[in-house]
């Protein structure tokens, strides 16, 4: 596997003790069962996977090349170029300016950039007509594209349904970057439609069943479909596609639904005819980590830690998971932990920033879940580890309990 130059202030070293460990036990990472960090007092249960993905990885080791390689010169990104704020930042002290937020709004005019400029396309790529607008102005786009390459799967899947005739549903947030980059490449070669959440879903399957009106479907879909979508027959020939880091379940049930609204509507004879047959389009390390996530639900622990960005994506459905199981705390970095008695952290349902007090149990041995999203430094990980244990205390070495590893 392809190894990256990452900054050493992102690595773990206790981390990637645990992970190198796993590696070797399990190298086709066919074992998915969480790893035990037992200090006496506090108990750590790992995920088998978290943290930097290869895409992350990627995007990290071309963002500090460029500034690396260009001396003098003026740097942009996009937007943000991943879903983590601590990473962003470490960035803007590099003299990287953003040009976007990240909901599209413009910070930089492109028409304050020239040929000479270096701008660098986020892991999550970016639109048709931004990138039109750049090369128009003599900038070198390829030469710092992050573009994550399971995006550019996805965006290859779209490329495929159209050629064959089919309208693409794409199951993702409409306002992330990734999924108004996917809309721009799926729309240039087939009527493309989003869809946030299954709720949606059957709102679009009532349409096709005829249950709701034309006017009913475009005005809660109002800006989410490509100019050549037609109601009336763009949804005839349907596939389904996905940003890389949507729950994985919610996906298969949507194209499960849809393809189960197109039997009832045309009949089971004519089904391969109507429903594209497109294999799940997230990401290797979105499924990773959700299917070692789904295996902590297994443990018994007291709470949840999820660390990340508070506008990531993946970071979130991981949340999602643990609070089916746990009493789960999402937190952006350990400085959101101030105490036993105060945590700062992120409610997804409400979409803010909450503070909760005394939230570290009494009870010993405590035990903790932790588990981060695919653009969390492992070095935050191990931030928020070393912090509980300092609240804890009476712990063994660290030491000892990396040698303890089975």
């Amino acid at each position: 596997m392809k190894t990256f130059e990452i900054p050493e202030f992102y690595k773990s070293p206790i981390l990637a003790r645990v992970k190198e460990k796993r590696s070797a036990q399990d190298p086709k990472k066919k074992d998915f069962s969480p790893t035990i960090l037992d200090f006496g007092s506090v108990r750590f249960i790992l995920a088998r996977h978290f943290g930097f993905c290869y895409g992350v990885q990627n995007a990290i080791e071309l963002s500090f090349r460029a500034v690396k390689e260009n001396p003098g010169k003026r740097i942009f990104l996009l937007s943000q170029m991943i879903h983590n704020p601590e990473v962003n930042t470490n960035l803007q002290e590099q003299g990287v300016r953003f040009l976007m937020d990240t909901e599209g709004s413009t910070l930089i005019p492109f028409s304050e950039l020239n040929s000479e400029d270096v701008v660098i396309i986020p892991a999550f790529g970016t639109t048709l007509d931004i990138q039109n607008q750049l090369s128009a102005l003599g900038i070198k786009l390829q030469t710092y594209d992050t573009t994550c390459p399971f995006v550019h799967r996805v965006w290859n899947k779209a490329e495929k349904l159209g050629t064959e005739k089919y309208t693409v549903i794409i199951h993702g947030r409409p306002m992330h970057e990734e999924t108004r980059a996917t809309f721009s490449h799926s729309a240039a070669g087939s009527a493309s439609l989003v869809v946030k959440d299954m709720k949606e879903t059957k709102l679009l399957g009532d349409f096709m069943l005829g249950k709701i009106t034309q006017a009913q479907f475009e005005e809660h879909f109002k800006g989410r479909y490509s100019t050549d979508f037609n109601p009336a027959t763009s949804l005839e020939r349907i596939g389904v596609i996905n940003q890389t880091t949507m729950l994985a379940a919610e996906t298969q049930g949507i194209a499960d639904y849809l393809k189960n609204i197109m039997v009832e509507k045309y009949g089971a004879a004519d089904i391969k005819n109507r429903f594209a047959d497109t294999r799940d389009t997230l990401c290797y390390a979105t499924n990773e980590n959700q299917d070692a996530t789904q295996q902590l639900l297994k443990q018994d622990a007291d709470i949840a830690i999820v660390v990340g960005g508070y506008n990531s994506s993946n970071t979130s459905h991981l949340v999602e998971l643990c609070e089916q199981r746990f009493k789960t705390f999402f937190i952006s970095s350990a400085n959101e932990i101030e105490s036993t008695q105060l945590i700062h952290h992120f409610n997804i349902h409400w979409e803010k920033r909450e503070s909760t007090t005394n939230f570290l149990p009494d009870k010993r041995p405590l035990t903790v879940v932790l588990t981060s999203g695919a653009s969390c430094p492992d070095a935050m990980v191990e931030a928020v580890l070393m912090k509980i244990l300092s609240f804890v205390g009476n712990n063994k070495p660290v030491e000892t309990v990396l040698a303890d590893l089975n």
